[in-house]
This record gives C-alpha cells, structure tokens and sequence, in this order.
C-alpha cells in the first residue's frame, strides 16, 4: 500500500491537463484518460466495485462505494477533479514531482491532486478498518472541472445521493461553504470584408465590437457598484478573449469576444447573459445584428443548509489540526453544482488557493496526510484521536 506522498507523487506525474479549447497542446498532455486509469487501477485493489460513467467520448468519471458492516449513520460523498490547467509558464518540470522542504512541486499538485489523495487515504482506511457506525461513503473522481464543470453535472444527473458532500480544493484545511459562481457566453458580430486599400466599401466587425466593448465595460461598472454581497464582495463581468479579421490588409467581416460574469447566490446565469445583452443592445451605435453563444453557467455556492453537518465536519477538523475558519471565496466549484442537486456541500482540502496554477504549484506533504485523516474522522462520526 503506497504511503500518501508516494501516491501523489505517481500521479501528478501523469498529466491530465484540460485543454479548456484549446488545439495547441500537445496529445501526450492532454485529458483525464491516463488519470481515470491509474484511479481506477488503485481502486481496484481495494476490492470494491468501480464505476466508470462516460461524460464525452475518452473522458469518465470514476465512482466507488464503501457501505460499513452495519447500517450506515449517513452518507458521504467524497468528489474531486481529475483535470488541471495548462502549464505554460511554468518554471519548474510539471511533472516531476519534485519533493523538496515537505513540499511537493508539479502541476496539480495543489490543485486538486492531493485533495484526491487524500480522500482516497480516507477511503481505503475505511475499507480495510471497516469501522462500526461509520458513514457508507461515495468517492467521486470527475472530469472537466477546469473548463465547463461538464464532470459533475453528469454526476449529479446520474442519480448520485448523500446526505452531505465535502468537494475537494485547496482550503489550506478550513472550510469554504460559500462561493460566487460563473456564467461564460461568447458574443459575435459581423461585417462587410474589402480590401484595406478602400475600407469605405466594407464595413469593420472589429469596429463594431469595439463600440460593444465600451457597453460592456460600463456595465460592468455599474454591475461592481449596485450589486454586492455582504461575504463574496461584487458581481463582475470580464472580456477574457477577442478574436476578429484574418489579415492586417483586410477589413474584417468577423468578431467574437468571451465574456465571464460571476455570480452571487441567488443570481441566474440566463438572467445574468439576458441582462448583459439588452444593456448592450440598447447601447448608442449598437444596431447591429449580435450572435449569442453560452458556454457554461455554474451556480453559486450560497452558506445556507447543512448547518449541522458543518459543526461535525468542523469538529473533526479541530480534532486534528487545532481549529479552522468558515470563508467565502471568489472562485467557483463542483460544489454548488453538487448544492443545486439538494445535498448540502463545503470545499476542503490542503495546499492553498494562492498556489493553484502558479509558475511553481506545490503543496505542504503534511496538510495531505491531516485532511485525510480529518475526512476518516469525519466518515466515523467521531472526532478524537483514532488509531492505525
């Protein structure tokens, strides 16, 4: 049985980067399908059934069930993501898994790799302890987090249950039960293309979006100004990309621009895009045909149910590593979409957010080893020492 450390090390050196769109990235590095396997390989040695469950063509979530010997207190769910971002910029080897000062270096070491080991930790004690009274616990590996959250939502619709969910992130071991979430659409305009030498007889896209642009930024002005929780601070609305023409002597006939609105509890995200474009339709100079394209819309995660399976996963915190807070955190998670289904859900997990698709991402090999013991504390109903 390979000790914690040595487990994250085997996997973050296996890539499993989420091309989020992208064509550029080499093959060898991209999709979660090297990581599905080496789970469901550990997994398997467990001797307990494992659930593959498709999400896109090559791309599966794994699933594995442990049920105590006597009738379950509750039920668990245990989820974590199997992708990471990129690696460009990176200044150390990705996926080396140098280990270095208690620390271990590599793309996803923080985020979310050792999140999984340590649950994993927490599970395959379960399994071999086979405590009384313990909680039968649903371990979740999903895919595509990074990008379109399409992993979880498969999740969800496919029926999984449990009367609480612990999501795993770098938390630095506290709790996050509240985060904003994100709605992402691509807006599109056309023109009339012509040679640059005579623009006149064209008409520019670019141009066009530019005065798109200027509605957009206002709005997100006022958006920071009027709309503001008491914990998650604004809402905000961000153009991440524009692409239009296809030469510098051509006038160009197309242009798109990507746009990323985040969103308090409470807020929709096909209220959010509608709002957005009836601001910028009603802009001066915008009477001009707009294609609308949604990409993704993630809820978000609001502080409210499961009160009391917050203070008992906070007890067994305590019980391990002296104390912990409760935040609220800009970013969004599987968790909400997990809270959207009906089953009360919180981020937890070690290494710190601030470390999550850094040049250099590490996390602490310790926080590894007390966040699995946290969740098997936690899965036992008990929040003192235990033994093994």
């Amino acid at each position: 049985m390979l000790p914690l450390p040595a487990l994250l090390a085997e996997l973050v050196r296996i890539p499993s980067v989420n091309p989020m769109g992208r064509t550029d990235i080499p093959p060898e590095l991209c999709g979660e399908s090297r990581m599905t396997a080496a789970w469901e390989r550990h997994l398997l040695t467990l001797g307990i059934p494992v659930e593959r469950q498709q999400v896109e063509p090559g791309r599966h979530n794994l699933i594995a069930r442990y049920t105590p010997p006597t009738s379950p207190a509750f039920t668990l769910l245990f989820e974590a993501h199997l992708d990471t971002v990129p690696t460009d910029g990176m200044t150390i080897e990705p996926f080396a898994a140098k280990v270095e000062g208690g620390k271990l270096y590599g793309r996803g070491a923080c985020d979310v790799k050792a999140g999984g080991v340590a649950m994993f930790g927490a599970f395959r004690r379960l399994v071999a302890e086979r405590p009384p009274g313990s909680a039968a616990v649903v371990l979740a590996f999903t895919v595509d987090e990074e990008h379109t959250f399409h992993g979880v939502q498969r999740l969800m619709e496919s029926g999984v249950r449990a009367d609480f969910a612990v999501v795993a992130e770098p938390t630095r071991l506290n709790i996050v039960r509240q985060h904003k979430g994100v709605v992402r659409w691509k807006l599109h305009t056309s023109g009339v293309a012509c040679h640059s030498s005579a623009p006149e007889r064209g008409v520019s896209a670019v141009y066009r979006m530019a005065k798109v642009l200027a509605a957009v930024e206002e709005y997100g002005r006022e958006l920071q100004a009027t709309k503001v929780h008491p914990q998650l601070g604004p809402a905000t609305l961000s153009v991440g990309i524009i692409a239009g023409g296809v030469s510098p002597n051509t006038v160009p006939d197309s242009c798109s621009i990507h746009l990323d609105r985040r969103l308090l509890p409470g807020e929709s995200g096909t209220e959010a895009i509608n709002d957005v474009t009836r601001f910028v339709r009603n802009w001066p100079g915008v009477d001009f045909p707009l294609t609308v394209t949604p990409s993704l819309d993630c809820p978000a995660l609001p502080a409210e149910g499961g009160d009391e399976w917050v203070r008992r996963f906070g007890d067994a915190i305590d019980s391990v590593v002296g104390g912990h807070e409760i935040h609220a955190v800009p970013y969004g998670t599987d968790a909400s979409t997990i809270r959207q289904a009906g089953i009360p859900a919180v981020v937890f997990g070690p290494g710190d957010i601030a470390q999550a698709h850094t040049k250099d991402e590490w996390v602490e090999l310790a926080q590894v080893e007390q966040a699995a013991e946290v969740l098997f504390r936690f899965a036992c109903g008990r929040s003192g020492p235990s033994g093994g």
